[in-house]
């Protein structure tokens, strides 16, 4: 789920949204595979919140795209992600126990890096709506603590 490069030049809001929606989805996904793969509390707590967190921003996000009555755009930086999810998730399948969950963690820390540093210097730059940009901004706050939780808690599972 490491994600791929995430610098496009001149993006709409509607793709803005949809790459962050996507993004959010993903780490969804990925924390549920976790959630029905590990044993280890420590990692399912932290699973749980990116669960609980990530479908928050992402029900915001919905709310905002229907308000300004706009239709998210999937695009070639959404469908990088997607696809590049679906990899990283077959792959962690194969894994069991503290495998899964060294794996799964240094996989957090990669990709929370990646987005934040994609919503601080490409999506919320980039966003022309005040109302998206603010919720982009609010979102990078909490992936960044994200962040430091996968950090703290890749350097535990060592």
């Amino acid at each position: 789920m490491t994600a791929p490069g995430i610098a496009q030049d001149d993006l709409s809001d509607p793709q803005i949204a949809h790459i962050a929606y996507t993004a959010g989805q993903i780490d969804i996904t990925a924390a549920e595979q976790a959630l029905r793969k590990s044993t280890n509390p420590t990692v399912t707590d932290f699973a749980q919140t990116m669960v609980r967190d990530h479908k928050a921003v992402n029900v915001q996000a919905l709310a905002l795209v229907e308000k300004l009555g706009v239709t998210p755009e999937e695009n070639a930086t959404s469908t990088a992600l997607s696809d590049a999810a679906q990899a990283k998730s077959e792959e962690l399948e194969a894994l069991e126990g503290e495998a899964f969950d060294a794996a799964y963690v240094a996989n957090e820390v990669a990709y929370h890096r990646t987005v934040n540093e994609a919503l601080e210097g490409t999506l919320i730059p980039s966003a022309d709506n005040a109302e998206l940009k603010a919720l982009l901004e609010t979102g990078l706050k909490l992936f960044a603590s994200h962040q430091a939780h996968a950090e703290h808690l890749a350097a535990d599972l060592q």
